[in-house]
C-alpha cells in the first residue's frame, strides 16, 4: 500500500464550537467564545484550506455537515472512518457521545457514489464497553511497512487495536506520550506524522527515554528522516501535518499556517525540498477544536468507479 493519496474527504462545518464533551482529554482545546462569529471564521478557514489543497493538486471531496446534527467536531472526520485501496472501510469507536453522531450513512453514500466501497467493518460496538480507537487520530500509519504508531490515551484502547490490526495485517508500536504538564496526549497525530521519506515527531513527549529511542530507531530503520519538534512546536500543531500527493504523485505537505511558521528555517527547508507545502490559517479551528490540518483530512485510498 502506498503511503500517500491524492484524494481526500473533508466535512464542511455547519455548527462548529468547542466541544465540551472532549475538553477533559484534549488539552489542545483552549477557552474561547463560541458564537456565530466563531462558526463563520471556522467555515472561512475551512474553505481557505480546501482552496490551498486544491491549488497544490490534491483532489478534495467536500461534504457539508448537517446543520441540525449537533456535531461540533464533524470537521475532524479522520477519527471515525478510514479507507483502504482494496475497497475496505473501517468505522471507529469514539469516546465523546456527541462525536458518534458524525458516523453518517449519508457521508458514506456520497463516497460510494464516486468510489468503490467493498467490505465495511464497524468497530463502534466497543463504545458500549468504554473502549475507543479514534481512527487515524489514534493511529499514525506507516503503510509501506504495515505499522501503526500509537500513543496510549483514553481514546486509544489496546483491545480495539488488537481487533483491528489483524484485519489490516498491520503491527503496532505502542508507547506513552505526555504534554509538558504530564498529561497523556489525546491523539497520536498531534505529536507525530509519518510520510514517505520524512517523519515529524515530538520525541521529548515520548516517555520513558527507552520508548523515545525505540520510536526514533524504528522510523530511521524504515528510512525516514526524522524532523524532531519540541513541545512549543507541537503546541503550535507542527505534529499535526500530513503528507498527501498531487495527481502526478508528488508529495504535498499539508498543515496550518501557524504550524508552518513554527517550524525552524532548517525544518522548513527540509519540508520544501521534499515536496510542495500547502498551508492556510486555521487559528479558530485549532484554538476551539484542539485539532488542525491533519485532523480535518480523511484520506481516501478507495478505487474510483470506472
Amino acid at each position: 500500500m502506498t503511503q500517500t493519496t491524492s484524494n481526500i474527504v473533508m466535512i464542511r462545518p455547519a455548527n462548529f464550537f468547542s466541544n465540551p464533551e472532549t475538553r477533559a482529554s484534549n488539552r489542545f482545546q483552549k477557552p474561547g467564545q463560541d458564537d456565530a462569529a466563531a462558526q463563520e471564521r471556522a467555515r472561512a478557514e475551512f474553505d481557505g484550506y480546501v482552496a490551498a489543497l486544491r491549488a497544490a493538486g490534491v483532489g478534495v471531496l467536500v461534504i457539508d455537515d448537517e446543520p441540525q446534527g449537533n456535531t461540533p467536531d464533524a470537521i475532524f472526520p479522520n477519527n471515525w472512518i478510514s479507507t483502504h485501496p482494496d475497497g475496505r472501510v473501517f468505522l471507529y469507536p469514539m469516546e465523546a457521545p456527541n462525536r458518534r453522531r458524525e458516523r453518517r450513512d449519508s457521508v458514506i453514500a456520497r463516497i460510494r457514489a464516486q468510489y468503490r466501497v467493498g467490505e465495511l467493518t464497524d468497530l463502534s460496538a466497543f463504545e458500549a464497553e468504554g473502549k475507543f480507537l479514534e481512527g487515524t487520530g489514534s493511529m499514525v500509519f506507516d503503510h509501506a511497512h504495515r505499522l501503526a504508531y500509537v500513543c496510549l490515551s483514553t481514546r486509544s484502547h489496546p483491545e480495539v487495536l488488537a481487533a483491528l490490526l489483524p484485519r489490516l495485517g498491520y503491527q503496532a508500536l505502542v508507547f506513552d506520550a505526555v504534554d509538558r504538564g504530564g498529561a497523556a496526549i489525546y491523539h497520536t497525530n498531534v505529536m507525530m506524522a509519518v510520510g514517505s521519506k520524512l517523519a515529524v515527531v515530538c520525541l521529548e513527549a515520548i516517555q520513558p527515554t527507552s520508548a523515545r529511542q525505540r520510536v526514533r530507531r524504528q522510523l530511521q530503520h524504515h528510512g525516514k528522516q526524522v524532523i524532531d519538534i519540541d513541545y512549543t512546536q507541537m503546541e503550535n500543531f507542527c505534529g499535526n501535518v500530513i503528507e498527501l500527493a498531487d495527481a502526478a504523485g508528488n508529495a504535498v505537505f499539508a498543515m496550518s499556517s501557524r504550524a508552518w511558521q513554527a517550524f525552524t528555517p532548517q525544518q522548513q527547508a527540509t519540508l520544501a525540498a521534499n515536496g510542495t507545502v500547502a498551508h492556510a490559517p486555521l487559528d479558530t479551528i485549532e484554538h476551539l477544536g484542539g485539532g488542525g490540518a491533519r485532523c480535518m483530512v480523511a484520506e481516501n485510498f478507495l478505487p474510483r468507479h470506472r
